[in-house]
């Protein structure tokens, strides 16, 4: 499921999951990477789209590189962290008007293996900036413009930008 940039141009993908979801408009995209191999999926809803990723993709990242460990210790000792930050990450989506399902999302960051790391953990760990403003701060931003409270996604971004580069 890890992807990530070896050089200007080119990604390298590591793990057996391989879908990419696309907003409409992208069907030469689709088309070519479909030829890849990969499952290639349409989304009729770009801000839903953004916020179905995001809804996952926050708490991963957010936990994992706060943690500085994989996904299966980070769920273990941070288990109602894990919780809230999906359920604040979902209000702040309904917020700005897309229908992530906090249930669902938790299933899936529950079913991934435990040796699981973000990408971002992965650039802190390299020494790299992290991608933390444009998903931690993400959030925060749009909580912030819709007046949600999201104070343990607060807190682990905070935690992030507090450990030593």
């Amino acid at each position: 499921m890890a992807a990530h940039r070896t050089e200007p141009g080119s990604v390298r993908h590591e793990g057996t999951l391989a879908e990419v979801t696309l907003a409409p408009g992208a069907e030469d995209l689709a088309a070519a990477l479909s030829g890849t191999g990969l499952t290639v999926a349409e989304h009729p809803d770009e801000c839903r789209l953004l916020w179905a990723k995001l809804a996952f993709l926050a708490p991963l990242a957010l936990l994992t590189t706060a943690t500085g460990g994989p996904l299966g210790p980070a769920r273990e000792q941070r288990a109602e962290q894990l919780r809230a930050v999906v359920d604040e990450v979902a209000a702040v989506a309904r917020a700005d008007g897309a229908d992530p399902d906090p249930v669902a999302v938790l299933q899936q960051l529950n079913s991934l293996p435990a040796q699981m790391r973000s990408s971002m953990q992965r650039d802190v760990e390299a020494g790299q900036p992290p991608e933390l403003d444009a998903i931690g701060g993400a959030v925060l931003r749009a909580a912030a413009r819709h007046g949600v409270d999201v104070p343990v996604t607060r807190q682990l971004v905070e935690e992030i930008r507090a450990r030593p580069s």
